[in-house]
């Protein structure tokens, strides 16, 4: 089945309905691993290439800018610039162990200053004159974000106001480097605040939002789905097998052994108890069906209508094949009643 695509927010860009996630590359991918990757994924007629100037993941200052640098070395080889739409993602501020603060001398933040300075490496590392998306990878400001729960604000934190941000936006629209920008792992207020202050003093308004959303995580649903739909700043949806869980592999002890899972204790919230009950009855429901666990969670990503892009990644070329074919499933409405009744059982294990 060939390739569906999608509109990008208000803009005149199709993307792929199916995109490319490359958080991997430059960790449990080589380069030669990567570049088979993006052959087969244009193949299939993707064209939505999502990276991030913090890639890999797990990040590390020794492999920071690693996976950008791969895909500039293949698209010189290539000539396929103009085939893609390019995303990359900017940090914001380091506010907690797991995010990176050695990007800026510690001092990175959404302002004019760290905006102009990130899109140049990232520009240089990806060996091309603009960027398509240019995708903000957290909120400045204290959020609940990679699976933090219970709200909690810092007293006297310092943050970039969001109208500045816009304004260093536009300037890097307006000096060629950038087509538009996207929002990720945001909020519904952040959201909100980003389209108030965008029609308020006529700066560009986000056309993206790069979230997480899987069978185990569906809280997406809750808050941000009606922005998408009603101001259409589509779902870029990232973790759409849950980092694997989904695809059945860790639903028996032991773990495999290299799988990224059982190799990274940062994501180690996708192993609960309560996860992998979920996602043994998701796989035991994609059986009874024909299906792999892995096209099943796929194909109810592909399916929800405020997705504009399902971002997927894998590791080997068999995995990429299979997430790419679950562009020619139809889930039966009795499938998605199935889904639905797993979900009100165990709803959302992996926020």
């Amino acid at each position: 089945m060939p390739m569906k695509y999608q509109q990008l927010g208000t803009t005149d860009i199709k993307v792929s309905l199916i995109g490319l996630g490359t958080m991997t590359w430059g960790e449990q991918n080589n380069e030669r691993d990567a570049h088979a990757q993006l052959d087969m994924a244009l193949d299939y007629g993707v064209n939505l290439i999502d990276t991030a100037e913090m890639y890999p993941i797990p990040p590390s200052r020794d492999t920071q800018g690693a996976t950008e640098q791969m895909i500039g070395n293949w698209l010189s080889a290539s000539g396929k610039r103009d085939q893609l739409v390019l995303a990359t993602k900017v940090v914001g501020p380091s506010r907690t162990p797991r995010r990176p603060s050695y990007f800026r001398d510690g001092q990175a933040k959404l302002d004019r200053r760290n905006l102009f300075q990130a899109i140049e490496g990232s520009l240089r590392r990806l060996n091309t004159d603009y960027i398509d998306l240019y995708q903000l990878h957290w909120p400045d400001r204290t959020t609940n974000t990679f699976g933090q729960l219970g709200f909690q604000t810092l007293a006297d934190e310092q943050t970039v106001p969001i109208e500045e941000t816009l304004e260093a936006l536009q300037a890097l629209q307006q000096s060629g480097k950038i087509r538009h920008f996207g929002l990720s792992n945001e909020t519904p207020w952040g959201m909100h605040q980003y389209l108030l202050q965008a029609g308020r003093h006529g700066l560009p308004r986000p056309v993206s939002i790069q979230n997480p959303y899987n069978l185990l995580n569906r809280t997406f649903e809750i808050g941000l789905s009606e922005f998408s739909l009603r101001e259409r700043v589509g779902l870029l949806a990232y973790s759409p097998l849950a980092f694997g869980l989904l695809t059945g592999k860790y639903d028996h002890d032991p773990l495999p052994a290299h799988a990224r899972l059982t190799l990274y204790s940062r994501f180690a919230r996708y192993l609960d108890p309560r996860a992998r009950a979920a996602s043994s009855r998701y796989s035991a429901l994609a059986r009874e069906h024909g299906l792999s666990p892995a096209q099943l969670a796929q194909a109810f990503v592909n399916s929800r209508p405020f997705v504009s892009s399902n971002l997927i990644g894998a590791t080997s070329l068999a995995q990429l094949q299979e997430n790419l074919e679950s562009i020619s499933l139809e889930l039966s409405d009795e499938l998605l009643q199935a889904i639905e009744a797993i979900h009100l059982e165990r709803p959302n294990p992996c926020i």
